[in-house]
């Protein structure tokens, strides 16, 4: 009997253990740039069996938006809690999510002039080591992307400028660039960094969502899966939309959602259980 109750104990003990095994985040991570000479942060969240495995995982990179920094979506966005409650439930598989910092130096996720490329530093320098650091499938199909806001942008632009490296892109909320050339100049007039007239005309270019669906060879853009959401109070909801229509003008596949909900983390956090869901679907076997 006593061998029994033993046995019956050991087995709820790890059956417990394993059903209480939760990620772990890490949000004051470093790197050093040649390219933006100087110290980088970043966070990353690990899954429940990381620690305890030796396989290797599929990555979502989380861009945060601006006024904040690598820890928004670990502090705003509850990122550790929604991610381990959606591997749990099974409708998220594991997998690594990194979220780097683009609020220190310059604000923002693209080159600005000559001596500030940091759209040079995340594929060039921050890709590379986080794949290398990390136990990460490096392939485009386990490779994904998202982002709220100035991350939305970003996300457009990165998966849009390199479509062979992302399987999935989900830009939430998101600042899909000026509208209007007239818009970025205004923009310009607040940024330290002077541009010439033909550098104008070529920045709009590569930095507007609308425009690189324009340029960017369709299949090229069809060779991602997309899933772009806007809450119907959101003030970035017309660039949203108007990527939307001309997407589905060119028949390219995307989800597109408006919800109830404005530029809010409320809405951002009932977003990632969907983004975890999606991006899982391009990781899986189907």
């Amino acid at each position: 009997m006593n061998k029994l109750i033993s046995t019956v104990f050991i087995g709820l003990f790890l059956s417990v253990s394993v059903f209480g095994q939760t990620g772990k985040v890490f949000d004051e991570l470093t790197l050093k740039s040649e390219i933006l000479k100087g110290e980088r942060k970043y966070a990353v969240y690990l899954p429940p069996d990381y620690e305890t495995s030796q396989r290797s995982y599929p990555v979502l990179y989380l861009l945060h938006g601006a006024g904040d920094d690598q820890t928004g979506w670990v502090q705003f966005g509850e990122v550790l809690r929604i991610t381990d409650n959606a591997i749990k439930e099974g409708t998220a598989t594991p997998m690594i999510i990194v979220m780097p910092d683009a609020n220190t130096g310059k604000r923002g996720y693209f080159n600005q002039g000559k001596d500030w490329r940091y759209e040079d530093f995340f594929f060039e320098e921050f890709m590379p080591h986080i794949e290398k650091k990390y136990r990460i499938k490096a392939e485009k199909r386990y490779r994904a992307i998202s982002g709220l806001s100035m991350g939305g942008g970003g996300t457009f632009m990165y998966a849009m400028h390199r479509p062979e490296l992302f399987s999935s892109a989900c830009p939430l909320s998101a600042y899909v660039g000026p509208l209007t050339i007239a818009d970025f100049k205004e923009r310009l007039k607040q940024s330290d960094v002077k541009y010439s007239e033909a550098e104008i005309k070529e920045y709009f270019k590569k930095h507007n969502a609308l425009e690189l669906l324009k340029t960017v060879p369709e299949e090229d853009v069809k060779s991602v899966r997309w899933y772009i959401d806007c809450g119907d109070d959101d003030f970035l909801f017309e660039g949203n939309s108007l990527v939307h229509i001309a997407m589905t003008k060119k028949k390219i596949p995307h989800e597109y959602r408006v919800r109830d909900g404005g530029h809010t983390w409320t809405y951002w956090r009932e977003s990632l259980p969907v983004v975890l869901g999606f991006v899982s679907d391009a990781f899986h076997q189907h």
